[in-house]
């Protein structure tokens, strides 16, 4: 021990999953089913690249977002028909060997994912576009993503990658592997925050808020700066600063766009940014174009 009574040590345990009832919750009372879906890929492009293994598991919860009941994983693996790029099977430890002549079950796939009310992943923005793609007869589903849509600096994390936050949170698992992801993210929207609510009664209620993807159209190249630095993303395709926010943050950026950005003499070539309003159907599609 050291001198302020605080240990050395910090064990961290293996997230080992129990299907089946938790003991948390009312069975009996309003539940919502979610699943949570992880993808291994041959690279990072939702258009050019393939899944390799797709994860999912669904789960049950109440409306103070008790998980009281865990299904069980379904984990596929695909041929993509192309040789495995070094940096991939570096990381995920699959080899081209391993995917030989295998599919996905995509029947088995879309009807699991179509009986869930909110689909989960941890770079929904990525994950979705790769799953849609896939699984072409997929119907419109709400998605919901744990990285973005959690504030985790407030529930006392640093950072957002899984591996990091699940080790913060005293647990560790097989990380680059679609179903130790799948279970890593199951395993922290059961983790309190600072207000004693679970996370994932955080991600239920910021995913059903409607939110809004602001471009910064014709924006001076002088303000490029200040854009990164309030949290805009360059889209090269469209050529325009982006970021998205929620419902109740809009306001307060359109006046800092207008003072910052679109202010007389900053030398725009637009009036204002441009406002798409998304919801939980629309956000995170390949088609919003970021």
């Amino acid at each position: 021990m050291t001198d302020t009574g605080r240990s050395n040590v910090r064990e961290l345990r293996r997230i080992e999953l129990s299907v089946g009832e938790t003991g948390l919750g009312d069975p009996d009372g309003p539940l919502r089913v979610a699943l949570v879906v992880d993808v291994e890929t041959t690279g990072l492009s939702p258009q050019e690249d393939k899944i390799i293994e797709l994860a999912m598991r669904r789960f049950t919860y109440d409306p103070e977002g008790h998980i009281v009941e865990i299904g069980k994983s379904w984990c596929w693996r695909e041929d993509p028909g192309v040789a495995l790029p070094e940096d991939i099977v570096r990381i995920t430890g699959i080899t081209d060997q391993d995917l030989i002549g295998r599919r996905i079950d995509e029947r088995v796939a879309t009807d699991i994912l179509s009986s869930a009310d909110v689909v989960i992943a941890h770079n929904a923005a990525f994950d979705r576009p790769m799953v849609e793609n896939r699984l072409s007869a997929l119907p419109a589903k709400q998605w919901a993503c744990s990285c973005v849509e959690i504030d985790w600096a407030g529930a006392g994390f640093e950072g957002r990658s899984l591996g990091w936050l699940c080790a913060q949170a005293g647990w560790f698992y097989d990380a680059h592997r679609a179903q130790g992801d799948v279970d890593a993210v199951i395993q922290l929207l059961r983790h309190e925050g600072t207000d004693g609510r679970s996370l994932l009664y955080e991600l239920d209620d910021a995913s059903s808020c409607d939110s809004f993807l602001i471009e910064a159209v014709g924006s001076p190249f002088s303000t490029k700066d200040v854009l990164r630095m309030r949290g805009y993303r360059w889209n090269p395709t469209r050529q325009v600063w982006w970021r998205e926010v929620m419902d109740d943050r809009l306001v307060a950026e359109q006046a800092w766009l207008a003072s910052e950005v679109y202010a007389s003499g900053k030398g725009a070539r637009a009036l204002g940014p441009r406002l798409t309003r998304r919801d939980a159907y629309s956000r995170f599609r390949l088609d919003d174009g970021v």
